[in-house]
């Protein structure tokens, strides 16, 4: 009878590293924003050193065009127009079947629970656009975690580190450049934005080099204990910048924190409520809520995704009902053709409600049809202050009960 293989990913190879502690890695969970060029270099090192869960997040689908530089992907998928973190997981798990990927189709900032970012040991962006680094920078420092940014251009490449109480990446933008980000923020536009990005030229060696930075990074981040001294140095605080034309790479201190800024929002104490899932109705929540906080008013604070109710058109005069989070209104206007003929020439104003209450008129919905993701946290507001709530019930759905 042949033995069952007791191999355990990494033994007798990472195990010979002096930093290296398996169970740490076998523990660890990353989240990974961006299943592109990059984003298919830092999940497949993060599969070859075998961390545990990996969550991959990106509304995308795959092109022709991607193949040149993502190793993961094959022309079948382009052909099958298949989304970019369900191919990007099923590859990772292809390499390595000891360990678990998560794809989640949808925006970093509306459709991923904060429970996710509340989980995971480190973040890693691998993102295109200034408006989703801003988006994602929130996210991590109201969560107090370390967010690790690649980004690549022809043959250069740049790996910064912001970690809370050091560096903040909205901190280190320019009065320009947040400007420019503040007049494109609703959820919609940055969808639309994202989307429609112009493609930037780069190489797979520049995705290489820098996906394998930042993994590298990750690991050090994983690594990182209050008890002993690491043997390592991290980017935290720092850039590194990789330029091919010239073979040169050089570290920048790239630390900039400001006690003002509103990026450093952070969310503690949250509440976690077994009962509570996403899929419960909107009735039910605010009833349990009202039980669990022993309060007498309760409110949902709709803060990253607005519920719009209808939209009404300037040329005609009409009104349409909507009822969906303000991110998915995009897709229903494009994915209607009176809607989308009428988005040419006319401005739709849009008739939203942004925090939920017992007046909300749909309260058999379930909360993530009105905006609110499975394993979220959100803000409710009460006549005893605020209070930050976790929708437990829907942990498992990331096998993190």
């Amino acid at each position: 009878m042949q033995k069952e293989n007791k191999y355990e990913w990494g033994d007798g190879v990472y195990t010979l590293l002096s930093w290296f502690k398996k169970d740490k890695v076998k523990n660890a969970r990353v989240l990974v924003a961006g299943a592109g060029a990059l984003g298919n270099e830092v999940v497949k090192n993060l599969a070859l050193f075998g961390v545990g869960h990996i969550y991959v997040v990106d509304f995308d689908k795959i092109e022709i065009t991607n193949l040149t530089r993502s190793v993961l992907f094959r022309e079948e998928d382009a052909n099958n127009h298949s989304y970019k973190a369900e191919i990007v997981a099923k590859r990772a798990m292809e390499i390595n079947p000891q360990i678990k990927v998560t794809p989640i189709v949808g925006n970093l900032f509306s459709q991923v629970g904060f429970g996710i970012y509340k989980s995971v040991d480190v973040i890693i962006g691998c993102l295109d656009s200034r408006i989703a680094r801003y988006l994602l920078n929130r996210l991590a420092m109201r969560v107090g975690k370390t967010w690790i940014d690649g980004s690549i251009e022809n043959m250069t490449g740049v790996v910064r580190v912001y970690t809370p109480g050091i560096s903040c990446y909205e901190c280190g933008l320019s009065r320009e450049d947040f400007n420019n980000i503040m007049l494109r923020t609703g959820c919609p536009d940055v969808v639309r934005m994202q989307s429609s990005a112009g493609r930037v030229a780069t190489t797979p060696i520049s995705a290489s080099i820098i996906g394998a930075m930042q993994v590298q990074e990750a690991m050090k981040i994983i690594h990182l204990s209050d008890e002993e001294k690491a043997p390592f140095k991290t980017l935290q605080g720092k850039l590194l910048r990789y330029e091919g034309l010239t073979n040169a790479i050089n570290i920048y201190r790239f630390a900039s924190w400001k006690n003002s800024c509103p990026a450093h929002e952070k969310w503690e104490n949250i509440i976690r409520i077994d009962s509570l899932s996403a899929k419960k109705t909107v009735g039910y929540t605010l009833s349990k809520l009202k039980e669990v906080l022993n309060v007498e008013s309760i409110e949902i604070n709709m803060r990253n995704d607005r519920f719009i109710d209808k939209i009404i058109s300037d040329k005609p005069e009409k009104e349409f009902n909507v009822m969906l989070p303000e991110s998915k209104l995009d897709d229903y206007i494009t994915g209607s053709e009176e809607l989308r003929q009428l988005s040419y020439r006319t401005i739709f104003h849009k008739c939203f409600i942004e925090n939920i209450d017992e007046t909300f008129p749909y309260l058999d919905m379930a909360l993530k049809d009105i905006g609110i993701p499975l394993f979220d946290v959100f803000q409710v507001s009460t006549e005893k202050g605020i209070y930050y709530v976790e929708l437990t019930g829907d942990a498992q759905v990331y096998n993190l009960d």
